[in-house]
């Protein structure tokens, strides 16, 4: 039986009765890594009776607190609502971060937000879990507070990988600033993936013979620049499906351009994907960012580029 839509609530007031009484996992959940699945999979297990849901944050609290800091997160909000419903999710509450929810003290998070506002069951949370106003609340805190307030609460311990390599952002961020994808997708448990509309560009790979479908990168961590072997999901119109192809990440030094984006050209694919959703998953990082003395050998390269990619995924 196929699970209806999640739904997606970006207040916690006012809610539906069917989005109230859910089991739900709380953080950013930023690129949804292993020790992110481990709260979500003991949310579900304190409570397989009941819905699922998921409690986060938008804008992130981080985005907040430092407005100039430089991009960090490794996925936008739609990319991270796209992942959380493949997981089997039924409510995303996306709660509003700013003055009014970074002022509410840990009990009045506790008893405004979850018991009156969701109706919550039972959280889970990472075992280094704060909230509440100047960070004040924690992991003991919330479970006495849902004691009080009529909520069960579960500690997940952080998760690690063999060797003790922490499943961190910060070190999936490192590994994709060093091209390394594959140590990331280890992290992850998924492909990173660069989700977003395809937009107009100079079509220049389509005068080349490798026409490109473009999207914009900004706001989020940028990876190594240079060419990948991908794996891409077209999700919305006529031409849905996976497919594989070879993008480049970066800011087109041939053509003396300096404003990075993804450049995906799928292998095998003719059609019109303007407007459309695309997620590409890196899989291989190939090269980086060379600047041609012709267009011939640029060409070239591409060929080169095209039958390495092959190469990896096939």
């Amino acid at each position: 039986m196929q699970q209806p839509p999640m739904r997606i609530h970006r207040d916690w007031s006012g809610l539906p009765v069917s989005a109230r009484g859910t089991t739900v996992a709380m953080g950013n959940f930023d690129g949804i890594h292993l020790g992110h699945r481990a709260v979500l999979d003991a949310a579900r297990a304190a409570r397989p009776d009941v819905p699922l849901g998921v409690i986060t944050f938008e804008p992130h609290p981080r985005q907040v607190f430092d407005p100039d800091a430089p991009p960090f997160r490794l996925m936008d909000a739609t990319a991270r609502a796209n992942r959380l419903a493949r997981l089997g999710v039924a409510h995303l509450f996306e709660l509003p971060f700013g003055p009014v929810l970074a002022g509410l003290t840990p009990e009045d998070f506790a008893r405004e937000v979850l018991a009156d506002g969701l109706g919550v069951v039972h959280v889970a949370v990472g075992a280094d879990f704060r909230f509440g106003h100047k960070r004040a609340g924690d992991a003991p805190m919330l479970a006495a507070l849902g004691r009080k307030l009529g909520f069960g609460v579960t500690a997940v311990p952080l998760r690690g990988l063999p060797g003790d390599e922490p499943a961190s952002s910060t070190a999936i961020r490192e590994a994709l600033a060093d091209g390394r994808p594959r140590d990331a997708e280890r992290m992850l448990g998924h492909w990173h993936r660069i989700e977003g509309p395809v937009l107009h560009g100079a079509k220049r790979g389509r005068d080349l013979g490798y026409p490109t479908a473009n999207m914009a990168v900004e706001g989020r961590v940028l990876p190594r620049l240079g060419v990948y072997a991908v794996l891409a999901d077209v999700l919305t119109g006529p031409h849905q499906g996976s497919y594989r192809g070879v993008a480049s990440l970066g800011v087109r030094p041939m053509f003396g351009e300096n404003t990075p984006n993804l450049e995906t050209h799928l292998f095998d694919f003719s059609g019109d994907l303007y407007g459309e959703t695309l997620s590409v998953a890196l899989v291989e990082y190939l090269r980086p960012e060379e600047r041609f003395d012709s267009v011939e050998a640029l060409v070239a390269q591409m060929r080169r580029d095209d039958a390495a990619a092959r190469a990896v995924l096939s």
